[in-house]
């Protein structure tokens, strides 16, 4: 059996109001549209998520919103500013047979690398900019059994290829 990742990076937020704190940052006009975008992508491809995880930061959970899945999120501290370690540990206690995964980088990007044995063939992956999704497949029939370079690609994305075509 397989299990899916849908590995989004939060779409891009707004800094115009310097009294927020870093975790309540929403997402700007771009990232709203941007989210939006990335949610009919994913439904156009078939890639729907059955189990959601966000961080508890706004701008994850805006992102998720917008992307418009009708499927609650279960959204954790733990992926706040978390390592790809961090990230893989908590997969692998995941439930569900595809499953959104919505965070931030640093450890998003690193743990995107790191699941793979070669990275895509696409020049924005190294940077994993906002709005950035990758779907992966990993030939496992359970969550526990995640590991490094264990995964292949399906599809990756950043939100310009579908706001700007």
């Amino acid at each position: 059996m397989t299990r899916r990742l849908i590995l989004t990076r939060h779409a891009k937020s707004a800094w115009d109001n310097p009294e927020l704190s870093d975790p309540d940052r929403p997402l700007n006009k771009r990232g709203k549209r941007a989210a939006e975008a990335l949610g009919d992508w994913l439904r156009r491809k078939g890639y729907v998520p059955d189990q959601v995880l966000t961080s508890s930061a706004r701008r994850t959970q805006d992102t998720y919103a917008r992307m418009g899945f009708d499927l609650p999120a279960e959204v954790s501290e733990h992926l706040y500013l978390v390592t790809a370690n961090q990230i893989l540990r908590l997969l692998s206690q995941a439930k569900g047979n595809t499953v959104l995964l919505v965070g931030h980088n640093p450890g998003l990007g690193q743990f995107a690398a790191e699941i793979l044995p070669e990275p895509p063939d696409h020049p924005k992956f190294a940077s994993y900019p906002t709005g950035a999704t990758l779907v992966v497949d990993f030939d496992i029939d359970d969550w526990s059994r995640i590991a490094w370079r264990g995964a292949t690609v399906v599809d990756f994305i950043v939100p310009r290829e579908l706001t700007e075509a």
